[in-house]
């Protein structure tokens, strides 16, 4: 099977992009599953049952969170209820929602996991023993191919997680900093990728109009944070060709707004 996964979708700058061009990338590169963390894709913080709908019908088939998932909180309980949505499953027990999935693709099974850092982020449970005690329970399903979005702000929590699950599971792909990094590598059949980066607005702060960011570096006042209306967006994400549960293949695709050519970067074998 052949699945993608795209970064951090920021406002509607992202969802347009998305709308624009992943049906034709799609078809193009022939995936069997899209998964996305949308946590900020409305108006840059949280998901909107409205936008949400969107998303799936612009040619995605799973969406997860993070720290923002409960942003809007009435909503989100809806579509974790109602739609293939995701929230980081080491939250605290009683929080409404799961963040496991198991889907049939190509009449095989496909876990997509999404866990929390703790790392500067919300209370949740330990991930690293959280995310042994899931994978664990799915192999004594049979489950082998398993995808896992680890939404943190230490790169260094993200790379623990994937030296504890090579071979044990498919991919592991990092969200959360909206920056994208340059490791994107395949060790014991899985993949691994720091952070994706952001699909929404590259020219500003994070997908974020830039005013508010530079008034509190300079003078320490905050304000409210805004998507920009006009801007350069690109379209980021992560493919992975499953056998067996193995990554056999893996790389990244880019599509910027203003430049005709997809970006493919592969996937270094270690």
């Amino acid at each position: 099977m052949r699945i993608a996964f795209i970064g951090d979708i920021v406002g509607r700058p992202g969802r347009k992009i998305i709308k624009q061009h992943l049906q034709n990338i799609r078809e193009k590169y022939k995936f069997d599953m899209v998964i996305a963390n949308a946590e900020n894709a409305s108006h840059g913080f949280g998901l909107t049952v409205k936008n949400c709908q969107e998303l799936l019908n612009s040619g995605i088939d799973v969406i997860t969170g993070g720290n923002h998932s409960f942003d809007k909180k009435s909503e989100m309980f809806t579509l974790l209820e109602t739609k293939p949505v995701l929230r980081p499953d080491n939250y605290p027990k009683g929080i409404p929602g799961t963040g496991i999935k198991v889907f049939d693709v190509n009449d095989e099974k496909l876990a997509v996991i999404n866990l929390m850092g703790q790392f500067s982020m919300p209370t949740v449970e330990n991930p690293f023993n959280w995310a042994v005690k899931l994978v664990d329970e799915l192999h004594e399903k049979g489950v082998r191919n398993i995808f896992i979005d680890f939404h943190g702000e230490a790169t260094s929590e993200k790379r623990v997680i994937f030296m504890m699950l090579k071979g044990l599971v498919s991919g592991v792909c990092g969200t959360h900093t909206h920056i994208g990094t340059d490791d994107l590598q395949v060790i014991n059949g899985t993949a691994y990728l720091t952070d994706i980066g952001l699909t929404g607005c590259r020219d500003n702060v994070i997908g974020m109009d830039s005013k508010i960011p530079i008034e509190k570096a300079t003078t320490g006042l905050g304000g409210h944070f805004t998507i920009p209306n006009s801007c350069k967006s690109i379209l980021q994400m992560m493919v992975i060709d499953i056998e067996d549960g193995k990554a056999v293949d893996c790389f990244k695709l880019k599509k910027y707004c203003d430049k005709p050519d997809i970006i493919k970067t592969k996937a270094i074998f270690d």
